[in-house]
C-alpha cells in the first residue's frame, strides 16, 4: 500500500486515531456518514473500518473498489459482501479477539443467573418478597455443556467455565483435532446426547441462519438451556417460544434476537416475544456480550495490529 488513508463510518474509540498514526495510517472519521456519501467518497481511500450499520458490497465501493481492506470492529462480518470482497481482492479484517473476553465472562456470568435464579429472586426481594425454596437454584459443577463454534468466543467461554468442574464437549464443523485443557472435541450427536446447556459461538452464514429449529431441538436426549451470544437469526423467535413451550428447552439467555428492532416486530414475532419477555427462565439483553469499556479499546489493538500486517505485506 501506497497511500495510508482509511475512512471510519462508524463510532470508534479515540484510542484508534493515535494506534493508526503509530502505524502511518491517515484517519478520516465520519461516523455519522450516510451510505450515499460513502458511495461518492469511497474511490479516495485505501482502507474503511466498519461496525454492522453499513453493507459493504459492490453497491457501495463500485466496480473499481481502491480499498485495500475492510476492517470490522468486532467479530460478526454477516454485513459484508464477502464474494464480492474476495473477487476484487479486497482483505477482510475483524477483531474477534478484541471482545472474547467480554464475552466469555458475559456468558458464564449471565449462565450462572439464569441458573440460581438471580433475576427472578432480585425482583422478588425489591417487591418484598422472601422465597428461599421457590428460587433454589441448580449448580453448574457435572454439567455438561455443549459448544457450538470453537473459535474466539468459544474458546474464551470454556476456558472461563474451566474451574466449574463441568464437562465442555465442543463441535466446530470447520475444524479438526482442537480438543485442548478446556474442552473435548466433539461430534453434533455427543452433544445431542449428552447436553444439558448448549451454547452458541457460530457466525451468521446461508448455513446457520435459521439453524436451531424445532427438529434441531428434539435431537436431544433431554431438555437443554440455550446460551446465545452469535446472531439472533440463528434461532428464530417463535422457535424459542415453542421450545420453552414444549419442554424442549428449559431455560435461555438471549444476548441477541432475530429481529432487535423491538417496536419493528412483525406480527408473529411480536405474539413469541411476548411470550418470552413473560418468562422468568428466559435473559435478555441488548446485544452486550462483547460491550465493555475495555473490549472498546482491544477491538482497536487488535484490528490495527491486522492493518499493520498486511500494510507490510
Amino acid at each position: 500500500m501506497n497511500s495510508r488513508i482509511c475512512l471510519v463510518i462508524d463510532p470508534m474509540h479515540e484510542s484508534l486515531f493515535s494506534l493508526m498514526q503509530d502505524i502511518g495510517w491517515q484517519v478520516d472519521y465520519q461516523p455519522e456518514i450516510s451510505r450515499a456519501r460513502i458511495k461518492e467518497i469511497a474511490s479516495s481511500y485505501d482502507g474503511l473500518i466498519v461496525r454492522s450499520k453499513t453493507v459493504i458490497d459492490g453497491d457501495l465501493l463500485g466496480p473499481s473498489p481502491t480499498v485495500r481492506f475492510v476492517g470490522r470492529a468486532g467479530a460478526g462480518v454477516d454485513n459484508l459482501d464477502l464474494k464480492y470482497l474476495r473477487s476484487h481482492r479486497i482483505a477482510v479484517l475483524h477483531a474477534s479477539e478484541g471482545n472474547r473476553d467480554a464475552v466469555g465472562e458475559y456468558t458464564v456470568g449471565t449462565l450462572l443467573s439464569l441458573m440460581r435464579n438471580i433475576p427472578r429472586a432480585d425482583g422478588q426481594v425489591r417487591g418484598m418478597v422472601w422465597e428461599r425454596e421457590a428460587n433454589r437454584g441448580e449448580e453448574l459443577m457435572s454439567k455438561t455443556v455443549g459448544i457450538i463454534g470453537y473459535g474466539n468466543m468459544g474458546r474464551a467461554f470454556a476456558q472461563r467455565l474451566a474451574g466449574f468442574g463441568c464437562n465442555i464437549i465442543a463441535f466446530d464443523k470447520y475444524k479438526r483435532t482442537f480438543s485442548d485443557t478446556y474442552c473435548k472435541e466433539s461430534s453434533m450427536d455427543q452433544i445431542w446426547e449428552n447436553a444439558d446447556i448448549l451454547s452458541l459461538h457460530i457466525p451468521l452464514t446461508p448455513e446457520t441462519r435459521g439453524m436451531v429449529t424445532r427438529e434441531y431441538l428434539q435431537r436431544f436426549r433431554k431438555p437443554v438451556i440455550l446460551v446465545n451470544t452469535a446472531r439472533g437469526e440463528i434461532v428464530e423467535l417463535h422457535v424459542l417460544a415453542e421450545g420453552l413451550q414444549t419442554g424442549l428447552l428449559r431455560g435461555a439467555v438471549l444476548d441477541v434476537l432475530q429481529n432487535e428492532k423491538l417496536d419493528r416486530l412483525t406480527p408473529e414475532q411480536a405474539a413469541s416475544f411476548n411470550f418470552l419477555r413473560k418468562r422468568s427462565d428466559v435473559i435478555f439483553t441488548p446485544h452486550i456480550a462483547g460491550w465493555t469499556f475495555e473490549s472498546h479499546v482491544k477491538i482497536n489493538v487488535a484490528l490495527v495490529d491486522k492493518i499493520k500486517l498486511l500494510s507490510q505485506a
